[in-house]
């Protein structure tokens, strides 16, 4: 029986079906015991723990983040910094986190894994080859010598080839990475993922993908990374994907991030090749990338001004100017196919041709620092790269350089100190938390650790809104972020249970809104953005619009007042333009009032200017994952 890309036999089938029934007879006696009981929590199933984590974290073990300067966090320091301890950075500075991560995924370069720190180290396997002879030589040596070696090494990589060409250090990295995975990972208090990040980037147009594995070194110690010197199609990582879980019956699966500067590849209805999606095609995508990353340092990639002219919150933190690797101008062509948004409604419009969506993904945040430390919190940023740990001229500092065109130049400034990955989990360990990306029961922060619910059914009323257990209610109505709604019966609009409480150390809340997204009978798509439930006594005008919140930040003292906005805030929304004939998907966004960006602390903090062209605030935001509806 084949389904999936997996091969399973006859009688294997039938003993795992045997075993599912002995299961569920022993839940169902169980369930009789537990609803007899006086405790209304015995029994509960449904996920409630919230956990908070980055999937998206580099060390010096990427290639590219000892080129940026990363001579000394490695994995071991990404770890402890994750769960709570104080570090020291390159800069002599002490730091910590407010609060502790409960996962990371330290996700460094598949590409010349593990490159800088063995060349310093004399590792045996490289020193074994030419060109790492070489090379260790040229870093010895230090000074302007460097620069010849990171020109090799960024030739070589740019252009997907293997210089080294040793599998014995292939394989003993892979083997590091595993291991130090192994050493902190806590089940129950502290999970360590295995991962790392497949760099496909044609002609500098981003369509990276960060691995995952829901397993242990008993399994992810069996392979070792594909990259893409192996190959720099998306459909050949998933063969690689597939064959490990054949080979291992391990499980995986691939996040997409930074569609913003994809040059307009990452979610345009082609493949890798040009060709037109098929059904085989649409399958894959959704079976592999259950989940895509929404926010991180280098922009955000929900929507872009351009895609939703009549969203006034579609701006924000928006890399529009180039591709990543800074030779390709964007055009406003390429922007209904670099952003979340957009890429759900072209799903809606693929599942009507193939009757499979391949953009039916979840939405997270993360990271994407390559210092090592998954510090996502304005106050407390510390850079892209090790070059841009705090210091009075970072926020000038390039981080990309385009000498031909300099307004094309990314600075520190342009980074944003975002995001982390929020996930509703039975527990805190690597299988609950695969389990939840797989079912897209997550959703994406800018940063703030803002408690999001979001529910789906027919049979919400508005009492539930202020019900104490809101999720009991939740589950039991209807159905989860990440979800597909029933069917409609007779034409009845769907309602959703919304409730999102902010965090106690950000601002408060301004609105939760829902976005919808629909294919019409003509087969073209629409959005809207419904403000559902908002602070203070403020009323939309005629046009539905809610005005401002209001802004009490002190840019130049770095400060603000949580005088306004709400604590929390809950709704039951009926969808009020519902057609039952029609594909949709709704998901929630949540807005705080303006605080200080980043860029206001370090001002406040070494005393300099910056230009008026350099915000100085934001709204920080979470996106839930969509629920989607099909007739």
């Amino acid at each position: 029986i084949r389904h999936a890309g997996t091969t399973t036999t006859y009688a294997a089938l039938t003993a795992r079906l045997a075993a599912l029934a002995l299961a569920c007879a022993v839940a169902s006696e169980t369930s009789a015991a537990e609803q007899s009981s006086y405790s209304p929590y015995a029994g509960r199933s449904f996920p409630e723990r919230l956990l908070w984590g980055d999937t998206h974290l580099h060390t010096n073990m990427s290639a590219d983040a000892g080129s940026f300067g990363n001579r000394d966090v490695g994995p071991q320091d990404a770890y402890r910094f994750a769960r709570g301890e104080t570090v020291t950075a390159h800069n002599g500075m002490a730091l910590r986190l407010a609060r502790p991560l409960d996962f990371p995924v330290v996700a460094d370069h598949s590409e010349y894994l593990g490159l800088f720190p063995h060349l310093r180290a004399g590792d045996p396997n490289l020193l074994a080859t030419e060109t790492g002879r070489r090379w260790a030589d040229i870093i010895a040596r230090g000074g302007r010598a460097n620069a010849q070696m990171l020109m090799e090494w960024g030739t070589a990589n740019f252009a997907n080839k293997d210089v080294i060409g040793s599998a014995e250090f292939r394989n003993s990295t892979w083997q590091e990475v595993v291991t130090n995975a192994e050493r902190f990972n806590e089940p129950g208090r502290f999970t360590a993922i295995v991962g790392y990040e497949w760099t496909s980037m044609p002609n500098g147009d981003n369509l990276h993908r960060v691995v995952v594995f829901a397993d242990g070194a008993d399994k992810a110690g069996k392979t070792v990374p594909f990259s893409s010197i192996d190959s720099s199609d998306p459909e050949k990582l998933w063969a690689y994907l597939a064959d490990y879980e054949q080979q291992t019956g391990g499980q995986a699966l691939a996040i997409p991030h930074n569609s913003n500067v994809s040059g307009g590849l990452m979610f345009a209805p082609r493949d890798f090749n040009g060709a037109a999606f098929d059904r085989d095609y649409a399958e894959r995508r959704s079976r592999w990338e259950p989940v895509m990353e929404v926010t991180q340092y280098k922009g955000d990639s929900e929507t872009h001004p351009l895609n939703s002219p009549e969203d006034e919150f579609a701006g924000y933190e928006t890399w529009d100017r180039i591709n990543l690797g800074g030779m390709t101008p964007q055009t406003p062509q390429m922007q209904p196919f670099q952003y979340a948004r957009s890429a759900l409604r072209i799903g809606l419009q693929q599942e009507a041709a193939l009757g499979v969506n391949p953009f039916k993904f979840g939405l997270i945040g993360s990271t994407d620092a390559h210092t090592g430390f998954a510090a996502a919190e304005e106050n407390n940023f510390w850079g892209k790269s090790t070059k841009g740990e705090p210091a009075p001229g970072r926020w000038h500092e390039s981080l990309f350089d385009n000498p031909t065109i300099p307004e094309l130049t990314f600075r520190e400034s342009d980074m944003a100190a975002s995001g982390y990955m929020a996930v509703w989990a039975r527990e805190n360990t690597r299988a609950a938390i695969f389990e939840a990306m797989k079912r897209r029961e997550v959703y994406a922060t800018t940063g703030p650790r803002i408690a999001l619910r979001f529910f789906g059914g027919y049979g919400f009323a508005s009492a539930d809104a202020s019900a104490p257990d809101l999720a009991a209610t939740g589950y039991a109505r209807g159905v989860p972020m990440g979800s597909d709604l029933p069917a409609a019966s007779a034409g009845k609009p769907p309602t959703f249970l919304v409730a999102a409480a902010r965090d106690a150390l950000s601002g408060k809340l301004d609105r939760i809104q829902i976005v919808k997204g629909w294919l019409d009978a003509k087969g073209e798509t629409h959005e809207r953005v419904y403000d559902v439930a908002w602070s203070g006594e403020r009323k939309p005008d005629r046009k539905g619009r809610l005005a401002p919140v209001g802004n009490t930040v002190d840019a130049k003292n770095a400060s603000w007042s949580n005088s306004i906005g709400a604590a929390e805030l809950s709704t039951v929304w009926t969808d009020p333009d519902f057609d039952p004939a029609e594909r949709a998907f709704w998901y929630v966004r949540v807005i705080e009032i303006p605080t200080p960006r980043w860029t206001a602390y370090d001002r406040k903090f070494f005393g300099v200017e910056m230009p008026d062209s350099i915000p100085m605030t934001t709204q920080e935001r979470a996106y839930s994952s969509p629920i989607w509806y099909t007739p």
